[in-house]
């Protein structure tokens, strides 16, 4: 049988090397395991690093409308996790630019220094075969991507009791986000 490979780490360069490192460091409470030669490597779990940064002066920014990887994803245990570590990033002035409830994840879409996006992500459901499920209904077939919602109301909601299984489906972020655009608005 052939081996399965697991994520490592993804390599990002930049030439504002400082402010990349403080922002992944505050996003993933992450720290810094070594920094010198024009690399830093950064990690928040066991592997000995999750992100590198590749310092390079002088780089241009991209066009908004290169190619590119359009987003890294990582996901938590619950939703108190995730709306405990948006607290967090608000209180450092660090605020997801799109909050979307894809019905599938509960997810809050954040934007480096550099303008790559970073989702920060819970499961809307207990296994992948639920979740696949769901991808195959109709809800998820008439709008893969979602409906925005506003990450303070869902803290609320969750601090005065919501239960999280209702406050991460569609049906409650469109009863208390009905102005929102779509994600793909803008």
């Amino acid at each position: 049988m052939p081996s399965t490979p697991k994520f490592a780490h993804v390599v990002f360069q930049t030439s504002q090397h400082e402010a990349m490192r403080e922002w992944y460091c505050s996003l993933l409470n992450a720290h810094v395991v070594y920094e010198g030669h024009g690399l830093t490597f950064i990690t928040f779990d066991d592997e000995h690093h999750r992100i590198a940064l590749a310092h390079i002066p002088d780089l241009e920014p991209r066009p908004k409308n290169a190619s590119l990887v359009n987003h890294v994803a990582y996901t938590f245990d619950s939703l108190d996790e995730l709306l405990d570590r948006y607290v967090e990033l608000k209180a450092k002035g660090i605020e997801p630019w799109r909050p979307v409830q894809h019905g599938v994840t509960t997810s809050l879409y954040y934007e480096d220094p550099d303008g790559n996006h970073v989702e920060m992500q819970v499961d809307n459901f207990a296994t992948a075969d639920e979740a696949t499920a769901y991808m195959e209904g109709e809800e998820y077939d008439n709008d893969p991507i979602g409906v925005r919602y506003r990450p303070e109301l869902m803290v609320e909601a969750l601090r005065s009791g919501v239960p999280a299984a209702q406050l991460q489906t569609r049906q409650w972020a469109k009863e208390t986000s009905p102005e929102l655009p779509h994600p793909m608005a803008d």
